[in-house]
């Protein structure tokens, strides 16, 4: 998620785990310090974008590591505020500060390896979008009151809060269920035979849904919206690039991607340039993701050091298409 709902969550926690042991404000300022400490993994260069992106949340978003550093954190604090009896307590609300960064980022698409250094798979569920206010507005309103009010009623806001916002996550993943069954469905009927299927949420919310299915030839992307009536569903067909793909599947960083993505990728060819998108995050044919793997030399492509391409679709028309689209008008997206 974002640095400021990352932020909120650890101030909130901690908030939550203190009460009225300490005041609110010290709870409020370590929690969301521990909340975003996780990230400053983004400031590390690896030496190219695909590292640096299938590098990020790795060791710095793993439980395991998590665990132990919370402990030392928690010690230093206490020190700081003449609180050494609180040692415990303090432990407790630096280490859900810590861990809920990753959990919280389990719920987006990107890829957390929380579990580090047991296996570095890239878990992630995909339910909410990586900026979404209705999950970070609950937790700064009732942070907010629980830092301008007195016990127990700022307690209560800020529990408020975080129930709020924590419910909203279990809405998120009932909704991508819903729609990932009538996806399922419509497929089959209109006879897709479908080897991944990934359901995502579009920008900002939790009624618009992207669906993005691998198949054979190439791959299909939809739009579900939970205001649409019927089970129908549209789906436009792409090609994959496989040819472009075959001769460079061993490159380290075409292979890398490949993993990361879960195998939700394309590759295309610009001039004389392949590039690689990651399906995942973006919509056809925008991605967030899109890297120069190779480039064309003496009639073959030949895998180079990547580089990060940028995509800007029109966000103004993006985001009224968006609009419509979530009001269950179903107006095709411009491509």
């Amino acid at each position: 998620m974002d640095s400021l709902s990352q932020l909120a969550l650890g101030a909130a926690v901690g908030v939550a785990v203190m009460g009225r042991r300490t005041a609110v404000w010290k709870a409020a300022l370590w929690g969301g310090l521990c909340g975003t400490l996780p990230d400053l993994d983004a400031f590390v260069d690896h030496g190219d974008p695909i590292s640096n992106m299938t590098l990020h949340r790795g060791n710095s978003h793993a439980l395991f590591w998590l665990t132990l550093a919370a402990p030392p954190i928690a010690w230093l604090i206490a020190r700081w505020h003449g609180e050494a009896s609180l040692w415990r307590r303090w432990a407790l609300a630096v280490w859900l500060a810590l861990v809920t960064h990753p959990l919280l980022d389990l719920m987006t698409v990107y890829g957390t390896q929380l579990l580090r250094p047991f296996t570095d798979h890239p878990y992630g569920v995909g339910s909410i979008f990586i900026i979404d206010p209705l999950y970070t507005v609950p937790l700064l309103v009732g942070l907010g009151v629980a830092l301008f009010s007195r016990p127990p009623r700022a307690l209560r806001w800020n529990a408020a809060g975080l129930m709020l916002s924590t419910a909203y996550l279990g809405w998120s993943f009932a909704a991508q269920q819903h729609v990932e069954s009538i996806a399922r469905v419509a497929l089959h009927r209109q006879g897709v035979q479908t080897e991944r299927l990934l359901v995502t949420p579009t920008a900002f919310n939790t009624v618009l849904w992207r669906v993005i299915a691998i198949t054979p030839e190439g791959y299909a992307e939809g739009f579900r919206s939970l205001l649409d009536e019927g089970p129908q569903m549209r789906f436009d067909r792409f090609a994959r690039g496989e040819a472009l793909y075959e001769p460079l599947r061993d490159a380290w960083h075409v292979h890398r991607l490949a993993w990361f993505s879960h195998g939700f990728f394309k590759l295309e060819r610009h001039g004389d340039e392949v590039r690689m998108s990651d399906l995942r995050m973006g919509q056809e044919p925008y991605y967030t993701f899109t890297f120069t793997v190779a480039e064309r030399s003496n009639g073959a492509d030949l895998a180079v050091t990547p580089r990060l391409v940028g995509q800007r679709p029109d966000l103004r028309r993006g985001l009224t298409w968006m609009w419509q689209r979530a009001q269950g008008d179903p107006v095709p997206p411009s491509r």
